[in-house]
């Protein structure tokens, strides 16, 4: 293993190697048959090295069985398309996550990662939920908002990529979990924006003292709008229909 002093020049060196092997599946192989580090040839794979090296990468013991080294030969900006789908199932969920919010990765790698990790999300252990949900890609929201952990939850709320659209469809889902519900009205980003709000108020899964606490923030138009939304509890209803007619009754 190259020393840290060692590294940078070690990783020029089989960069240069690379370059050099060109589209040659043959001569990557014996560049490849020097490569003795997986953390220098990984550094390696972060340039833009020929395909034929990618592809060497990919089919060559010990390389094409270390899912860190398959990962960056995914995330090359010179991976083909049908290598990226070839390898990606083989990966770590870390190294999915990174693949779905690379945009230079082929749309269809991306749509694959998100896929596979989707159909993940029931193995992942809560702390790797959690952490997911910072730093997920929107397909992936939806899942992780109706995960029945409220620190996944809380987490997917605080995702940059999280819109306010996305979150109100989640609030109007039918089986909408309690813990979303709590969760919205605790976050610093979302308690305040008015789509929300009303969306808590309209749905009627909310608990009850949480949607009384967004009446007197909604204008009119939706205040008569909940106050004849027949779903809704009655203590709701008539909370609206209070608010309407408060400036008139004083």
């Amino acid at each position: 293993m190259a020393s840290g002093d060692q590294q940078p020049a070690a990783v020029d060196a089989l960069f240069a190697e690379a370059l050099g092997a060109g589209e040659s599946r043959l001569r990557a192989r014996e560049v490849l048959a020097r490569a003795l580090d997986e953390q220098v040839l990984a550094a390696a794979l972060r340039r833009a090295v020929p395909a034929a090296f990618l592809e060497e990468v990919s089919s060559t013991r010990p390389w094409s069985e270390r899912p860190r080294v398959l990962a960056r030969v995914v995330l090359s900006p010179r991976a083909p398309q049908a290598l990226g789908l070839r390898l990606v199932s083989g990966l770590y969920w870390r190294d999915l996550a990174e693949v779905a919010a690379t945009t230079r990765v082929p749309a269809a790698v991306r749509s694959r990662a998100e896929s596979l990790l989707r159909d993940g999300l029931g193995d992942m252990r809560l702390g790797d939920r959690v952490t997911l949900a910072r730093l997920a890609t929107t397909p992936l929201l939806p899942a992780l908002l109706a995960d029945s952990e409220r620190q996944v939850v809380e987490s997917t709320l605080l995702n940059p990529r999280l819109r306010e659209e996305d979150l109100v469809t989640a609030l109007r889902r039918e089986d909408v979990r309690a813990v979303l519900l709590e969760a919205t009205v605790g976050s610093s980003r979302w308690a305040t924006n008015y789509a929300v709000r009303l969306a808590l108020v309209l749905q009627p899964r909310t608990p009850l003292a949480l949607a009384l606490q967004q009446i007197s923030s909604l204008v009119p138009r939706d205040l008569r709008r909940v106050a004849e939304e027949a779903a809704l509890r009655p203590l709701v209803r008539a909370a609206a229909r209070e608010v309407l007619v408060g400036p008139e009754a004083g």
